[in-house]
């Protein structure tokens, strides 16, 4: 295993940006009853308990657990260590402090993966295929930390990585374009031998289509029976299926004009390229390829008409949609609940509530069995107009119909109740996910952090923050951007470069006016030498987007289709 792990670059030294000082004010959020200071945070002060001087806050990385104590009440404390209870395991318990201890090697800045080799030799864990799984989940924002500890952990005695652990890697290098470095791994599984798999080609080609290397993305499926994987209908489909959805219907459209001498269509084909023309917009060509469809001898679908349906949602022609509803009934392909959500949100979303109401009772009356998303839908159409109560009470029928709340009926909840200033409510149905095992994501925190910088209550920020980080969820471009801009506004600049340095190192290129405010700011202070820092990453970033515009130009020519695992002590974070 370890040859597959061939490091040719001298480690490049370590670069840390944590400080001792930094490391021992760390803010931590240990037990939580929806305390006094949230109950009444104009008379907490809390604006202006957090001074640049005194209290100085660092990205999350491990959770401060000396102090949690049990809360009386009824309410469960929202906890931030991600899975611990009391019932909790010895096995368990040592698994958390092994991925707690990685993941504070890990949360240091590195120059290289290399670089982690070497900080992670002290590194005394017994590594397992659950905590790879578990470190590769956390840092799959982070391809450098990803990337050095997979290296690592190959390396391991008694260990060896699984083809889901690599097609995770791969999967990683790609989001974040490292082409050369996801191929060499790709070469490295078939060395290993069987290795490479349909799912494995099928995130190389979306994410090469992903950064606009379309023509890169078709190369690849023409090479994947080198990798022993079968050029198929099913592999063809895939290979549609990701040009459309990356905005590139007529390359897949060419694409499929050239594989069809060979590969035999089936309807999912089809399927796949009305969705694309529907998706861009051109009912045309979607219409084409539907009379197309039944020259093969394919009758067009519930799925084929839903995504007609869809595109004339997209441009509120409701008679249009009207009448293709009829025409599905009359040709013995009724609507499904999938047709049914999709006109009921496009109606909600136009403000025609009453007629998104009537959809609701005409699936019930096709004898349609509603599902989580047709409820999530109606919740967001109630949520959006103020009805809080009548929600609610979906919620509640929701339930009695044996269809569980998921993520999507929590966050339009919490969405809702932020918008109506109802913040109290609104957290606590971040406390009822955790008691329901609902694993929040990003969209959750969205709408509480906005509600946090309007009523500017610093605390319950950086205490949301805290608990996003500790259930391995990283922010995504808009709430960096919510965070830098809002602390330096506050006054909060020290804070807001920290996560400045941290979106930038993510991947995201920050907005140039994020940049000025923050340079403004930095200059008002006479805080000359993170002025420079900040200037120099503000470089870093405009040279990035002008070499990724570059790569796309490039990668539509043809470009590098493969390459092997290389130096990458130059590709600093």
């Amino acid at each position: 295993m370890r040859r597959c792990f061939r490091v040719l670059a001298p480690a490049p030294k370590l670069v840390s940006h944590r400080g001792s000082r930094c490391a021992a004010a760390r803010f931590s959020t240990t037990g939580f009853d929806l305390p006094d200071w949230f109950r009444n945070p104009k008379d907490d002060g809390s604006s202006a308990g957090f001074d640049d001087e005194e209290d100085i806050f660092v990205l999350p990385t491990e959770p401060d657990v000396s102090g949690e104590r049990s809360h009386g009440g009824g309410t469960r404390p929202l906890s931030i260590r991600p899975g611990c209870s009391a019932t909790a395991s010895h096995e368990d318990a040592e698994f958390e402090a092994d991925v707690d201890e990685v993941s504070r090697i890990l949360t240091a800045r590195f120059a290289s993966p290399e670089a982690i080799l070497i900080a992670m030799d002290c590194c005394a864990i017994r590594v397992t295929g659950r905590l790879v799984d578990k470190i590769l989940t956390r840092f799959s924002n982070d391809w450098v930390a990803a990337f050095g500890f997979f290296m690592w952990a190959g390396t391991q005695g008694g260990y060896c990585h699984s083809a889901d652990s690599y097609d995770s890697m791969v999967d990683t290098l790609g989001k974040f374009k490292q082409f050369d470095l996801m191929w060499g791994l790709v070469n490295q599984m078939v060395e290993l031998g069987g290795l490479v798999s349909l799912m494995t080609m099928t995130k190389v080609m979306r994410r090469l289509a992903g950064a606009s290397r379309w023509t890169d993305a078709i190369e690849a499926f023409h090479k994947m029976d080198r990798f022993g994987v079968v050029k198929d209908t099913k592999a063809m489909n895939v290979l549609l299926d990701t040009l459309c959805k990356e905005r590139s219907v007529k390359r897949a459209s060419g694409a499929f004009r050239e594989l069809t001498a060979t590969i035999p269509p089936d309807e999912s084909t089809f399927n796949t390229l009305v969705h694309g023309w529907c998706k861009a917009r051109m009912l045309k060509e979607a219409l084409q390829t539907m009379e197309e469809m039944k020259q093969h001898g394919f009758s067009p679908s519930v799925i084929t008409y839903t995504s007609m349906v869809e595109a004339y949602c997209t441009d509120k022609d409701f008679q249009a949609v009207y009448c293709l509803l009829d025409e599905m009934r009359a040709k013995r392909c009724p609507p499904n609940v999938i047709t049914y959500t999709i006109v009921m949100h496009a109606l909600g979303k136009a403000g025609r509530m009453r007629e998104a109401l009537d959809i609701f009772d005409r699936l019930k009356e096709d004898g349609v069995a509603p599902d989580a998303s047709l409820y999530n839908s109606l919740i967001y159409i109630l949520g959006r107009a103020g009805r809080l109560e009548d929600a609610n009470s979906v919620v509640e029928e929701m339930c009695r119909a044996g269809t569980h709340p998921n993520v999507t009926t929590f966050n339009t909840l919490i969405s809702a109740a932020c918008d109506h200033s109802q913040a109290e409510n609104a957290l606590r149905l971040l406390v009822k996910m955790e008691e329901q095992s609902c694993k929040p994501d990003i969209k959750t925190y969205m709408p509480l952090l906005k509600l946090c910088c309007k009523s500017q209550w610093v605390k319950i920020l950086l205490f949301l923050v805290c608990h996003m980080f500790r259930k391995d969820i990283t922010p995504d471009f808009s709430t960096y951007t919510l965070l830098v801009s809002w602390l330096c506004r506050n006054g909060k600049v020290a804070q807001s470069c920290l996560f400045l340095e941290d979106m930038v190192s993510k991947g995201f290129n920050p907005k140039q006016e994020t940049f000025d405010l923050v340079l403004e700011k930095l200059e008002k202070r006479n805080l000359h030498s993170t002025h420079r820092k900040i200037h120099a990453l503000r470089t870093r970033v405009t040279t990035r987007k002008h070499t990724s515009s570059f790569n796309r130009r490039e990668g539509d020519d043809g470009g590098q289709h493969c390459g092997a695992l290389h130096n990458t002590s130059g590709l600093e974070r």
